[in-house]
């Protein structure tokens, strides 16, 4: 698809502060372990922070495929800090727009989508990863308030963020209806941060496991009804998938045009070693890829703006471009020769920061078996 003059806009915007105040630092970020935080706060002026968001809640009232546009752009300055933008966009903000009470919606959403506040989605836990409905983490209602107990797992933005959303069992008879959602302040009692991981890439998000220790949450603080949770959770799967690919683009551009541009300066036997054939087909190969895993990306989120379902395309987009990403990213290193791998040069972060991506928000595997099942 061809963007238009406003999704243009945006993607420019998003392209001119990545390349402003993250790729200038993204190398020193990842050396340093540093989690940006001013960089989120930054992003909330650009409506980059709820950019779904109705600006009468302070986000940004774009459609999905601008955001995928954005998304391409933060993640091709750094992956890391992206995918908590990610985070915050969807599924936090998407669901409290959606699900939220008015009360909810002003206490939390506003303050999320401006950029004032940042969030951390915590779902998975040590034993329960693409297998939702084994969560077993307890919310036991005490009044008019909830107790939770639990520990969640390879939550990222779990130290850093202002707001955590959590995913509780209310009802152990119900299975799948028998878990509800939460929004919580993070600096409260009972929410503690247990271990900070220490990861191949990502280094400029936090990614932590939290010990939920009798955490008391108001009754007016879950979204939706009681047993709702699971069902909201996944509501948000073509999102977070559509997210990810758009990430995956980024970091592999990222990947490619630093290729490109070794390729046109080191000289091999005389002449720039894009001149030989094997360099010159194999940048070929990677644009070509790179351009497909685009091109799927925005076709899911022009689906999902015309309201049309896209499951299947969103996970199509999800394994294709990750896939792909990593090849991209592991081709790069090679066009850079004995340098590339080493850290001087960027594209050895690259590499490490795209394998995660066929990983997370559900695993290619995962993907896989979606896109199987829609097909029989």
């Amino acid at each position: 698809m061809i963007p238009s003059e406003e999704q243009r806009h945006i993607r420019d915007a998003a392209r001119a502060f990545a390349q402003k105040e993250i790729v200038p630092h993204a190398a020193q970020w990842d050396r340093d372990c540093t989690v940006p935080v001013e960089v989120l706060r930054a992003m909330g002026p650009l409506g980059l922070m709820g950019m779904c968001v109705a600006p009468e809640w302070g986000g940004a009232g774009a459609d999905f495929v601008s955001y995928a546009l954005a998304t391409e752009e933060i993640a091709a300055g750094d992956c890391g800090l992206c995918n908590m933008m990610c985070v915050n966009n969807s599924p936090n903000c998407a669901m409290l727009e959606e699900h939220g009470t008015g009360a909810q919606k002003e206490r939390f959403l506003r303050p999320l989508a401006s950029g004032r506040q940042s969030s951390a989605f915590l779902l998975t836990e040590p034993q329960a990863g693409s297998d939702a409905s084994a969560l077993t983490t307890r919310a036991v209602k005490k009044g008019d308030r909830y107790v939770i107990h639990g520990t969640k797992q390879f939550i990222t933005a779990g130290r850093s963020a202002d707001l955590a959303f959590i995913v509780a069992v209310t009802d152990p008879s119900a299975g799948k209806r028998g878990m509800s959602m939460f929004v919580t302040p993070t600096g409260v009692a009972g929410y503690r941060v247990a271990r900070e991981e220490s990861k191949l890439g990502h280094r400029a998000a936090d990614t932590c496991q939290i010990a939920l220790e009798g955490l008391e949450v108001p009754e007016e603080n879950m979204i939706g009804m009681p047993g709702a949770g699971y069902r909201i959770a996944l509501a948000y799967l073509e999102n977070g998938r559509i997210g990810v690919a758009a990430q995956a683009v980024g970091v592999a551009r990222a990947a490619f045009e630093a290729a490109l541009r070794y390729a046109r300066v080191r000289e091999a036997f005389g002449k720039p070693i894009i001149d030989h054939q094997g360099v010159a087909f194999r940048l070929a190969d990677m644009a070509t890829k790179l351009e497909a895993a685009r091109q799927l990306t925005l076709h899911a989120a022009a689906l999902k703006d015309a309201g049309r379902p896209c499951l299947q395309e969103a996970s199509m987009a999800k394994v294709f471009a990750s896939d792909a990403a990593e090849r991209i990213c592991s081709d790069a290193i090679q066009v850079h020769g004995g340098y590339g791998y080493l850290n001087d040069f960027p594209v050895e972060k690259y590499w490490r920061d795209v394998r995660v991506l066929s990983i997370y928000e559900g695993t290619n595997d995962i993907q896989r078996m979606v896109i199987g099942r829609m097909l029989a």
